[in-house]
């Protein structure tokens, strides 16, 4: 049974790859490895080594801590499919389209403060 922190670090893969709009294919080629075993790493069937995270960490163009859990390994800090949607609509827009959605979550934000302080 793998470790909850090898599960945990194999979901951060696979959501952080989707972020990136690549596929598995793509990540394994430029980190040298088959497509075979960036499944294996997003499944936890195989652990990922630190020099192999950190290589999947520079082609993703995201710090290795990325993969960690911040307070468990639950799986509690997990994108969802709208978050994912979300910034990645950010990430394709100009700087002035990502500063308007960025005020426009603020606005929003403003006018649901129990949903704010309940997280």
């Amino acid at each position: 049974m793998a470790h909850p922190v090898d599960i945990h670090v194999g979901k951060q893969i696979r959501t952080l790859r989707w972020l990136a709009e690549m596929t598995q294919v793509q990540l394994g080629d430029a980190v040298g490895v088959k497509f075979q075993q960036i499944h294996k790493y997003e499944t936890a069937a195989n652990r990922v080594s630190a020099s192999r995270l950190d290589d999947i960490a520079k082609v993703l163009d995201v710090s290795v801590l990325s993969f960690f859990p911040e307070d468990s390994a639950d799986g509690s800090h997990e994108f969802t499919v709208d978050e994912i949607s979300l910034i990645r609509a950010y990430r394709q827009t100009t700087d002035t389209g990502r500063q308007s959605l960025t005020n426009i979550g603020n606005i929003l934000c403003m006018n649901l403060p129990v949903a704010i302080a309940a997280e």
